[in-house]
């Protein structure tokens, strides 16, 4: 299975590519993340939200791997505990389907690519920066399969 996070947005500080790559590069074989940028819609040609949002998730559904689980990130899907998303996650290696899971740019994803979604995500109830919900999302990866390979990483307190 690979793990796949698109997220609409480019040029992110240096920081936080760091962390993407330390977490990346701690990931077992079995489980590579692979993280593509997603070029963002200009917002100066006068262009409504829901035209930037269609624009940005063109760009999202071209990148798509062919079968695989469609996982979209928002302030208003599901939330999880760790434990409970290392359980989807173990659940999700078991079927040997890639995940993919998409960060929507300034303006959201737009709404007919998440009811397309097989699953609503969300990092937390408030708006968090791109940058940092790449960091976040990464980071709970990595810990999600230390669970499912009992791996001292994560602690139950």
């Amino acid at each position: 299975m690979r793990l796949h996070v698109l997220a609409v947005g480019d040029r992110m500080p240096e920081w936080i590519v760091s962390a993407c790559e330390e977490y990346e590069k701690r990931m077992p074989r079995e489980a590579r993340i692979n993280l593509k940028e997603i070029r963002p819609e200009k917002r100066d040609s006068g262009k409504s939200v829901s035209r930037i949002q269609e624009a940005e998730a063109g760009r999202i559904m071209t990148a798509l791997p062919k079968a695989c689980h469609l996982v979209v990130l928002d302030e208003r899907g599901e939330l999880f505990s760790t434990m409970d998303f290392a359980g989807l996650m173990e659940g999700w290696m078991k079927e040997g389907k890639d995940v993919v899971f998409v960060i929507g740019g300034a303006d959201g994803v737009w709404q007919d690519l998440k009811q397309k979604a097989d699953k609503l995500f969300s990092l937390s109830r408030m708006t968090l920066p791109h940058g940092i919900a790449r960091v976040m999302l990464i980071e709970q990866l990595y810990r999600a399969v230390s669970i499912i390979n009992h791996h001292p990483y994560h602690r139950e307190g």
